[in-house]
């Protein structure tokens, strides 16, 4: 199969599972507490990236560990448990929207900490990020006034985290393969989340409730798929791509957020179409300068 259908194929298939992420994190809530939600979550994945990559680990060196486990902490342990609690309150479809914000994000973490370099275009597309949140948050809030919008701070930090841990990758373990940060990542959180699970009252679920097993599937699939097979889709992705392409997977996660979000019955106005727009516009404008020359 030609190099340009198969970076199409990926490209999609990433789309369908990030963006089908956010609905299966509202099922698995249906049976689980977010503590219990997130802790599993991080289980399943350890388990399954161990099969598939743990001799990986010995290719970190000593001095790669501390930044492989900040990057543990921001790139996964804290944003499941922040989306976790996010959806206890507002929508997975919102979820998926205010999510994309990422890429804004790690622009302005990136020249902030890391003294990379921005245009006038990326500083108006993250000004466009956070109003297009802010629509979305505040204007949200009177759409579902049984809903409270205060827990889509969670995914706004959740995003901040992904952004932290985007330039940690680029800027401190360019040299580590994606599967060793992988399965490093899940190395330093597993005794962590093997804790927090024992203590989020795990031994008292009733397994034979339809609905607690129900959601135990849910996170299964969505930790071997979502994040296991995903990180694999993705790596290849940027092999037989370029940057900005597979980044532009951002475009089409909130679609498939949404189109799970009314399939579900959630409420989708004029309003969070409006949010969704201009947060997208500003995702466009940060990656407008690279399209010129890493096409």
């Amino acid at each position: 199969m030609e190099s340009d259908t198969k970076k199409w194929i990926y490209l999609i298939i990433l789309s369908l599972v990030w963006g089908s992420s956010y609905i299966l994190i509202k099922k698995g809530l249906l049976g689980l507490k977010p503590l219990q939600l997130g802790a599993m979550r991080i289980t399943f994945s350890t388990i399954f990236l161990f099969l598939i990559g743990f001799k990986s680990l010995f290719k970190i060196t000593r001095k790669q560990w501390p930044w492989i486990a900040l990057s543990a902490l921001l790139g996964t342990f804290l944003p499941v448990f922040l989306f976790a609690y996010a959806e206890t309150e507002i929508d997975s479809s919102i979820a998926s929207i205010l999510n994309s914000l990422v890429p804004l994000f790690t622009m302005f973490l990136g020249y902030v900490i890391f003294k990379i370099p921005f245009t006038g275009n990326q500083v108006l597309g993250v000004l466009m990020g956070l109003a297009g949140a802010g629509i979305l948050i505040f204007k949200g809030a009177e759409v579902n006034p049984e809903q409270n919008y205060v827990f889509a701070g969670f995914v706004v930090l959740a995003a901040l985290c992904y952004a932290g841990n985007a330039n940690i990758i680029k800027s401190k373990l360019q040299e580590v393969s994606s599967k060793a940060i992988a399965v490093g990542n899940f190395t330093v959180m597993i005794i962590s989340a093997l804790i927090v699970l024992y203590f989020s009252g795990v031994l008292e679920l009733d397994l034979s409730n339809n609905v607690v097993s129900e959601s135990l599937m849910y996170i299964g699939v969505l930790a071997v798929v979502g994040t296991g097979i995903a990180k694999i889709l993705f790596n290849r992705l940027i092999q037989i791509s370029s940057a900005v392409f597979s980044t532009s997977v951002t475009y089409l996660i909130p679609v498939i957020g949404i189109f799970w979000g009314l399939l579900d019955g959630e409420l989708f106005t004029l309003i969070h179409f409006l949010g969704a727009m201009v947060i997208l516009a500003g995702v466009y404008l940060v990656n407008r300068k690279q399209k010129k020359t890493d096409d």
